[in-house]
């Protein structure tokens, strides 16, 4: 359903949407220095969530902790909708269902952790 070729491609069309996008791209823009090591790490992270690679060894939620005090709802809201617009373009009706999903799932998870396992400091 998901095809391993399509997956950067993606990527880097989604990331490109992001980065000129009133609400997230000043947030993009401050927290990612180098955008193909970031395209990168996302189609791994993404060949691991949907393709079962295995090739993504980071930390999200500990990643995205750094970042918690710009990860309002608004803004996780705004992603999805864009990775909603993004995948209904480029990829076929069910495979694009099959990652919105998936994306929905993580949104929410990420959201969570945002919220009761921000660092002491915040």
């Amino acid at each position: 359903m998901i095809d391993e070729a399509a997956l950067r491609p993606l990527i880097e069309h989604f990331y490109q949407r992001v980065r000129g996008d009133a609400l997230l791209g000043p947030v993009f823009a401050a927290a990612v220095h180098d955008w193909d090591d970031h395209h990168a790490r996302l189609a791994d992270f993404w060949s691991s969530v949907m393709l079962t690679t295995g090739r993504y060894k980071g930390n999200p939620v500990a990643l995205h902790l750094i970042h918690a005090d710009s990860m309002t709802p608004e803004r996780f809201a705004r992603w999805l909708t864009l990775w909603r617009q993004t995948t209904d373009e480029r990829l076929d009706p069910a495979a694009a269902a099959a990652m919105q999903a998936k994306a929905a799932r993580i949104a929410e998870s990420l959201q969570l952790a945002v919220q009761y396992r921000r660092p002491a400091a915040a």
